[in-house]
């Protein structure tokens, strides 16, 4: 005959399997999810904005109907500038030309729902979803007003903040 003790000891070892299944799996889908999905440009389209070599923030010269459109650089030594003030309704536009790619993620890491707008790819919209390669860019209208942090989901360290007035 089994003992009590020997079939609570399986149940415990039973469970445990089962648990480690259960988040292997969790973190397969969300790995998934993450790999799979582009970054959001249908409700935040890319627009052409002037640059210059002395400033990294700029303001374009657009109509009335349009909103002001503004410059994050992500460099090796992180985004610059770190942190930028903004009308409501303005368009951040956020650049890489580091050596490697940059994932620009709403604060706090890694659940990225600092910022009040839900649906993006884990938390709040405020998320490029994918990796910005080197040269490439990504850009976020901010119709909230408020201060929101952001960091490079790649290497949370590194951040910034962008107040919106």
């Amino acid at each position: 005959m089994i003992s009590r003790r020997f079939v609570s000891l399986a149940g415990g070892v039973f469970l445990v399997i089962v648990m480690i299944i259960a988040v292997g799996e969790l973190a397969h889908w969300y790995s998934a999810q993450n790999q799979s999905r582009p970054a959001p440009t249908a409700d935040q389209p890319l627009q052409p904005t002037t640059t210059s070599a002395t400033s990294s923030l700029e303001q374009s010269t657009l109509s009335p109907q349009t909103s002001a459109q503004y410059v994050v650089t992500y460099t090796d030594s992180g985004f610059s500038p770190s942190t930028i003030t903004i009308p409501k309704g303005g368009v951040v536009i956020f650049k890489n030309a580091a050596s490697d790619d940059v994932r620009v993620a709403s604060n706090p890491h890694p659940i990225h729902n600092g910022y009040p707008t839900t649906g993006g790819c884990v938390g709040s919209t405020f998320d490029s979803c994918s990796n910005i390669a080197p040269g490439g860019s990504w850009s976020f209208t901010f119709i909230y007003v408020g201060s929101w942090g952001y960091h490079n989901h790649l290497n949370p360290s590194e951040g910034g903040t962008v107040v919106v007035q």
